[in-house]
C-alpha cells in the first residue's frame, strides 16, 4: 500500500469529520443504508468536478437528510458543495477518464475511485448489495465501521497508548538519570526518540478513531488527552538537546522527518543519528552532552528567553548542574531568585529520577 503523505492523512481526517456519527450527512446516508438503495455522492472541487459532469439536474438547495436519502433513490451522482451544506446538482451521470487506474470491480466504485483521482473531491459511494458506505480521496479508499466495532477498536488502541506512555515515561526518567551523570549514549536517545514516536502514532491512530466517532467518541477524547498530555512539548525539547542544531525551527524540522521515518529505521543508531544531524561516525555507544531543554522546562516560572540565555551561556546540562548561584545569577535575565529556583529545582529533579 502506498505511503500517504502528510497533506492527504490530514485531508482524510478533515473528511471523515464530515460523515462522523452525529453529522446530518451521516444520518442521510445511513437512511440510504437502511432502505438499501444505494448512492454515489461527490463533496467540493466544483470547478473539476463539474468538468467530469454529464446530465442531471441543477438543484442548488440546502441540504437535508432526508433530500439526501430521496435523491438517492435515482441512479446518478449527488453533488454537494465543499461543506456538504447545499445540494448543487443530482441524477447526474460522471464521466471521469477510463484510463484512470481503479482496483474496483463494481461500477459505481470504480466511477468513485478515478473521480477521486482526477478532482480532489470526496467522493462516497453506498453499496445497494453489500451496503457499505466506502470514501474515496485522491484514490485511497476508506470504509466506514458501525459505532460499535470502531468503539472497540478505539478503546484497544487507548490501552496500546496507555502502556506506551508508560514505557516512554519510564525510558525518559531514565535518560533524565544517565544526564545529569554525563552519560548518555547515542543507543539512549535513540530509544526516547523510538518511543516517542510509537506512542505518538498510537496517539494518531486514535485521533482517527475519534474522528470516526464524532458525537459517539466524546470519552474516548478526553482519554486520549489525557494520555498523551505534553507529549508533544517534551518530544521538541528531547530534539533541542540533541540536534546539530538547537534551533527550534532545525527541530521542528528534524520531528517531520522522524514522523515519516519506517518504525523498523527508528531502532537504527546510525539512522537517527542522520536525522539529527549528527556525523555519521556517531555509534550507539558514542557519547552525547544534553544541552538541559528539557530538564530546565521542568523547573516553574522560566521565560523561554532566559532558558535560551542559560543554555548559551552553559553550553550543557552537567556544566549548568556544576553552576552555583553566582554563576546563574551572572546570566543576563536570571537574577539571585532565579538562580536559587534553578539550583534547587535542579536537585529536585535529579533526586526524583531513577535509573
Amino acid at each position: 500500500m502506498p505511503v500517504i503523505d502528510q497533506r492527504t492523512r490530514e485531508m482524510l481526517r478533515d473528511e471523515l469529520r464530515k460523515v462522523a456519527p452525529g453529522t446530518r450527512l451521516r444520518e442521510g446516508l445511513d437512511m440510504v443504508l437502511a432502505a438499501g438503495t444505494g448512492a454515489l455522492v461527490v463533496i467540493g472541487d466544483e470547478t473539476a468536478v463539474n468538468a467530469v459532469c454529464n446530465g442531471g439536474f441543477h438543484i442548488d438547495t440546502p441540504f437535508t437528510p432526508q433530500r439526501l436519502f430521496e435523491l438517492g433513490k435515482m441512479d446518478g451522482a449527488i453533488i454537494l458543495d465543499r461543506d456538504a451544506e447545499r445540494i448543487l446538482r443530482a441524477n447526474v451521470h460522471l464521466v471521469p477518464d477510463a484510463s484512470l487506474p481503479t482496483n474496483e470491480t463494481g461500477m459505481r466504485h470504480r466511477t468513485a475511485e478515478r473521480v477521486s483521482r482526477q478532482t480532489n473531491a470526496l467522493v462516497i459511494s453506498v453499496s445497494q448489495r453489500r451496503e457499505v458506505v466506502s470514501l474515496y480521496l485522491r484514490g485511497r479508499r476508506l470504509t466506514l465501521e458501525n459505532t460499535e466495532v470502531l468503539l472497540a477498536k478505539a478503546n484497544q488502541a487507548l490501552q496500546t497508548l496507555q502502556n506506551y506512555r508508560g514505557r516512554l515515561d519510564q525510558v525518559l526518567d531514565r535518560l533524565t538519570h544517565l544526564e545529569f551523570d554525563d552519560l548518555v549514549t547515542l543507543g539512549d536517545v535513540a530509544e526516547a526518540i523510538g518511543r516517542f514516536e510509537m506512542t505518538q502514532r498510537v496517539a494518531r491512530e486514535v485521533a482517527r478513531y475519534i474522528d470516526q466517532l464524532g458525537t459517539e467518541g466524546r470519552l474516548v477524547q478526553m482519554q486520549a488527552d489525557e494520555l498523551s498530555a505534553g507529549i508533544d512539548d517534551q518530544y521538541q525539547l528531547l530534539l533541542r538537546d540533541y540536534t546539530a542544531d538547537p534551533a527550534l525551527r532545525y527541530a521542528t524540522a528534524v520531528l517531520l522527518r522522524l514522523r515519516d521515518l519506517p518504525l523498523e529505521r527508528l531502532l537504527e543508531s546510525d539512522a537517527v543519528a542522520h536525522e539529527l544531524g549528527l556525523t555519521a561516525s556517531d555509534r550507539a555507544e558514542h557519547h552525547l552532552r544534553s544541552r538541559g531543554y528539557r530538564v530546565l522546562a521542568q523547573i516553574p516560572a522560566l521565560p523561554s528567553t532566559v532558558v535560551g540565555r542559560i543554555i548559551e551561556c552553559f553550553g550543557s546540562l552537567p556544566a549548568l548542574v556544576r553552576a552555583s548561584v553566582a554563576d546563574l545569577d551572572e546570566v543576563d535575565g536570571v537574577g539571585t531568585r532565579r538562580a536559587k529556583l534553578i539550583v534547587n529545582g535542579l536537585a529536585r529533579i535529579r533526586a526524583h529520577t531513577s535509573i
